[in-house]
C-alpha cells in the first residue's frame, strides 16, 4: 500500500498531517525522531527477513516434490 493509499483510507488531509507532525515534534523532540525511525527501520528490516525466511521454508517440500516426480527415477529397473 502507498502513502497515498493510506493517507486515503484514513482521510486525511494537509493540515491535518502537518498537525500530527507537530505532536509528534512536540511529544519526542527533535533529537529522539532519528532514533525512533532508525528503530522503526531495523524493526522493518527484521519482519521482511522473517518474512523471506518463512517462504523459503514453505517452498522447500513443494521443490522437494517436484525433484521426486514419478518418471525421474523408475521403481522397476530392467535389469
Amino acid at each position: 500500500m502507498t502513502l497515498n493509499g493510506v493517507l486515503a483510507f484514513l482521510n486525511l488531509g494537509t493540515g491535518e498531517i502537518i498537525a500530527i507532525v507537530i505532536v509528534v515534534l512536540l511529544l519526542f523532540g527533535g533529537k529522539k525522531i532519528p532514533e525512533l525511525m532508525r528503530g522503526l527501520g531495523k524493526g522493518v528490516k527484521s519482519f521482511k527477513q522473517g518474512m523471506n525466511e518463512v517462504e523459503d521454508e514453505l517452498k522447500k517440500p513443494l521443490e522437494e516434490l517436484d525433484n521426486d516426480k514419478p518418471g525421474s527415477r523408475p521403481d522397476n529397473p530392467i535389469s
